[in-house]
């Protein structure tokens, strides 16, 4: 059977500190690249495979604007979101699908309540039920049946590994990756997720995140589209409050976590970091990304004080502040 890293594999990428006390441990993967896309940092194996999950997210969107899904701005943003349900998200996403021809019944992710907890409990207010709209996938998959309409494809199946848009989709993956999909799963939305190494990730991304939306070449058009896209409406990737808009909001980065600890975060000079933290936790990703970056020039010092005061880092205890949660002495 393929499997992640190992704990062998791993180094400490975050720690929590509780009243002077290391209390807990994130050990895991990470790898960064130069705004050239050389390896400048490895900490822990870099080679290991893992699943991408939300991370894959931009990878996905590309292949379902150059399938021939019609994307742009709020759109396009949200087709790479995990976002939170809240009004505005379903909205757009609703337009999404409306403008194809397509109704919330064509979406092939679960209902969900909305993460936004506003949103929820004025939903659950209102006597309203989980929804496909507002699951946090549900920009992807709209998306993904764009894609389907465009193309001529079918929208039924349109999640089945052997379906031509999810064909179409793992080859773009294999050639912004530079690498062969070694295992393909079924992500907690429905659709294939992918098996590839963590710097064959960073690698993706940081082609992603230094594209120009005015390349002679489709693909690094499209995906320099959808970085602006992202950067100029940063509320569409997560949401208020929420790690990945708030990085966007004050770094300018193109950020995206995914489930079971992964994140990649480009700086606007086109540093790049990927981490996987083995323990599937994400509540230390953004600032050890966003620290790695700095550390190598990406970012500075200053910005990732000001990320941190943002993020909810800080430990409690009896309702005071008692510590907090820091990159770790692995990185």
């Amino acid at each position: 059977m393929l499997e992640t890293l190992t704990v062998q594999d791993s180094v400490e990428l975050a720690v929590v500190e509780r009243s002077g006390f290391v209390e807990s441990r994130h050990a895991g993967a990470a790898v960064v690249l130069s705004p050239d896309g050389e390896v400048i940092a490895r900490h822990g194996n870099a080679d290991a495979l893992i699943l991408p999950r939300s991370s894959l997210k931009p990878l996905q969107a590309i292949a379902c604007v150059t399938a021939g899904a019609v994307l742009e701005g709020e759109q396009l943003a949200l087709s790479t979101a995990s976002h939170v349900g809240t009004d505005r998200h379903a909205s757009v996403v609703r337009d999404m699908l409306t403008e194809g021809g397509l109704t919330e019944d064509d979406l092939g992710c679960p209902a969900s309540w909305p993460s936004d907890s506003a949103t929820r409990d004025e939903l659950v207010r209102e006597h309203g039920e989980p929804t496909r709209i507002r699951m946090n996938c549900s920009g992807k998959h709209a998306a993904m049946l764009r894609a389907c309409v465009a193309t001529g494809w079918p929208t039924t199946g349109y999640l089945d590994p052997s379906h031509p848009l999810q064909q179409h989709i793992r080859d773009v993956i294999e050639r912004l990756t530079g690498e062969k999909i070694a295992h393909t799963a079924i992500d907690g939305c429905g659709a294939p997720v992918h098996a590839i190494t963590l710097i064959g990730l960073a690698r993706a991304i940081h082609r992603i995140g230094t594209a120009s939306d005015r390349s002679p070449f489709a693909l690094h058009r499209v995906a320099g589209s959808l970085v602006r896209a992202v950067r100029e409406n940063p509320w569409t990737i997560e949401g208020p409050g929420r790690a990945d808009t708030i990085a966007t909001e004050k770094l300018g980065v193109f950020t995206k976590h995914g489930a079971e600890g992964v994140m990649v975060m480009v700086a606007p000079n086109g540093t790049t970091v990927a981490l996987k933290m083995l323990d599937g936790s994400t509540r230390a990703s953004t600032i050890v990304a966003a620290t790695l970056l700095a550390r190598a020039g990406g970012l500075s010092d200053a910005d990732v004080t000001a990320l941190g005061q943002a993020l909810p880092l800080t430990v409690l205890g009896g309702g005071a502040d008692v510590g907090v949660i820091r990159p770790g002495t692995g990185i």
